[in-house]
């Protein structure tokens, strides 16, 4: 009981961060280095929750970057393995997401204590996901699979279930998908797009943090 409860206790904590934020920055770091510059560019804009996606080298360190950031929420993204799990947890990441759904990543994630949010893309998955506990998962891709129609649908007959909508959504569809009441947040790589963090474009990211920030208002 006395490792249950924690673990729920960080899940709700990062939850009710979602909900205050909304927003959920997915980026890719090929050079840890530019973690400093680049959170300081999202707090600025008003978001404080990031994201690190375990596509690069770097990610691990870029994590712990991260995470010795002052008010900055930090998460794990593409966790496809339970050495990914174990890698986050120790760079200090507070949650972590993947695009699917893993049985053996869930139950990683749960002797860990790290709240994992799992990907579904169908209603068949979610009732999977539903089945292994998991009450809040990433929805991927969202777009594709059809937008914020896709979202109250499938909410319709799971009401129990949040969803956090990630891929294709950009600034001018944010608001669409945060008017879906079961989505607690949108992740996405508009705000922090590749090409910005390698350019060191930061003024441009924290202009689109918040931008971001005021639609999710």
């Amino acid at each position: 009981m006395s490792a249950v409860a924690p673990a729920a206790e960080k899940e709700r904590a990062v939850l009710a961060a979602f909900e205050r934020g909304r927003v959920v920055p997915v980026v890719s770091i090929d050079d840890a280095a530019v973690v400093g510059d680049l959170c300081a560019a999202l707090l600025a804009g008003g978001v404080s929750c990031i994201e690190i996606t375990f596509r690069t080298g770097a990610a691990a360190e870029a994590l712990a970057r991260a995470a010795g950031v002052e008010g900055m929420l930090v998460g794990a993204g593409t966790v496809l393995a339970a050495e990914q799990a174990h890698a986050a947890v120790e760079a200090g990441a507070a949650f972590a997401v993947a695009p699917g759904t893993d049985d053996g990543i869930v139950a990683v994630c749960g002797e860990l204590g790290l709240p994992f949010f799992p990907g579904i893309a169908t209603p068949s998955e979610l009732g999977h996901a539903v089945g292994l506990g998991r009450t809040t998962v990433k929805v991927f891709p969202a777009a594709t699979l059809g937008g914020p129609a896709f979202l109250r649908a499938v909410s319709a007959t799971f009401p129990q279930v949040r969803f956090i909508p990630t891929g294709g959504i950009d600034g001018d569809s944010l608001a669409s998908y945060l008017a879906v009441p079961a989505v607690v947040a949108c992740g996405g790589s508009w705000i922090c797009e590749s090409t910005l963090i390698r350019e060191r474009r930061f003024d441009e990211i924290a202009r689109r943090a918040r931008a971001a920030a005021e639609t999710a208002r």
